[in-house]
């Protein structure tokens, strides 16, 4: 049989399958599907494929071939909570935090969300593009392949369709593939100081319908991509009562349900969530053990965020630990962004997380490819190397995975393919 792409020779294959597309839980975390002298075949952009270099080179014959030799091929990266979309930058802020001033105090003076939300509404669409696809270059180059992307710095109606315009304009003409979110209720906008139940109703009645019929219109709906609302629930933020009406309205309005929940304070907002059928509930600092539990019984995928710690100069990560024993699905993220989170990297994100989270690089690598998709609804298109998904793939400058979350500081993506054409070699 003749195909387009056969990557041969492999010192590892890893797959990162999983059952029924389904996220990996428990011991299931850290089989990472290791095919050694692996080799995956490619036509029209997916899968046909999956073994030993033998047997794929004796089945096929290929218009285009890559030798593997001493390298890892796996899967291509899901970044499952990013705030990339943006307009200037909060260099500012990371020499006051260095001097002491805490993450909510800088919020709470008028920086953090709200600096950059005055930089967002005072950017045209084409320079928040522009700025955006710079960064989206260097994700796609640490192995990057999807990203899940938030509105939240309009923080007004006019501003959070212009920012879900840049989501669209970057996905139709990067290779990145971008899954939107609207987040109009990421924080408190000046204008509505001492009004939150105000500004709360707005979000509801007046931008989530817009942002709704955005999406009806929009690229995403036609190639069946998900549409996610998203809240801040926390103090100075959004309380669990604010939160669950947003998110409720969202649903109504056909969106699938995300929260930040647990960043600073446990409000009780990853058990709205939860109760919500919420597709994940991201952060998860300080969430209790019975929240944890909750969690493990529920459908959610936890996704933690320790790039947002290590910025922050905090020695406190979430309990990824206690989340995995309890039988959850967790993935990690980077949550780029401005402020908490200037980090384009899953690469370090899973050095970080291996390192003060205590997982093992095989954890880190499946809550970073085929866990990470499904915390975006889209596991059974990406995150993993099988018969029928979407051809999104690594090579990795080592002979072993491992090596991803042993090393830091450098790249060890060597090639990218996206829908089985090299986007990066």
């Amino acid at each position: 049989m003749h195909i387009d792409l056969l990557i041969h020779s492999a010192a590892q294959l890893v797959t990162c399958a999983s059952l029924d597309n389904q996220p990996k839980r428990g011991a299931a975390m850290r089989d990472v599907g290791l095919i050694q002298d692996g080799a995956v075949a490619v036509r029209d952009g997916v899968i046909v494929a999956i073994g030993s270099s033998d047997q794929l080179r004796s089945q096929y014959t290929a218009t285009r071939t890559f030798d593997a030799s001493s390298k890892v091929i796996c899967p291509g990266f899901v970044d499952p909570h990013t705030h990339v979309v943006y307009a200037g930058d909060r260099v500012d802020e990371f020499e006051m935090r260095i001097q002491g001033a805490t993450y909510m105090e800088i919020m709470a003076a008028g920086g953090g969300i709200l600096s950059t939300m005055k930089a967002v509404r005072a950017a045209s669409l084409d320079q928040i593009v522009t700025e955006t696809r710079m960064r989206l270059d260097v994700m796609l180059r640490q192995g990057t392949t999807t990203a899940e992307v938030k509105t939240g710095y309009g923080l007004d109606t006019a501003n959070e369709l212009k920012l879900l315009d840049a989501i669209a304009a970057l996905d139709a003409d990067h290779p990145i593939d971008l899954i939107p979110t609207f987040m109009g209720a990421h924080a408190l906008p000046p204008e509505f100081r001492g009004r939150t139940s105000e500004y709360v109703s707005l979000v509801i009645d007046e931008m989530l319908p817009q942002a709704a019929n955005w999406f009806q219109q929009s690229a995403f709906a036609e190639k069946g991509i998900p549409f996610f609302v998203d809240v801040f629930c926390e103090n100075n933020a959004f309380d669990v009562e604010q939160s669950r009406r947003v998110l409720e309205a969202g649903q109504s309005a056909g969106m699938s349900v995300k929260a930040h929940v647990d960043e600073f304070t446990s409000l009780g907002g990853a058990r709205m969530a939860v109760e919500l059928g919420a597709v994940s509930v991201d952060h998860l600092d300080v969430t209790t053990p019975d929240e944890i539990d909750l969690l493990a019984a529920s459908e959610t995928i936890g996704v933690v965020i320790p790039a947002v710690n290590f910025n922050l100069g905090s020695t406190h990560f979430a309990d990824a630990g206690a989340i995995l024993d309890a039988g959850a699905a967790l993935a990690l993220t980077t949550d780029i962004n401005p402020g908490s989170a200037p980090c384009p990297s899953m690469s370090m994100v899973m050095a970080i997380a291996c390192r003060y989270q205590h997982l093992l690089p095989s954890e880190a690598l499946n809550a970073s490819t085929i866990n990470a998709a499904c915390a975006v609804n889209m596991g059974h298109r990406i995150g993993s190397l099988e018969v029928s998904k979407q051809a999104d793939l690594l090579i990795l400058d080592t002979s072993d995975y491992r090596h991803l979350a042993y090393q830091f500081g450098g790249n060890l993506v060597e090639a990218v393919f996206k829908r089985g054409e090299m986007v990066v070699g």
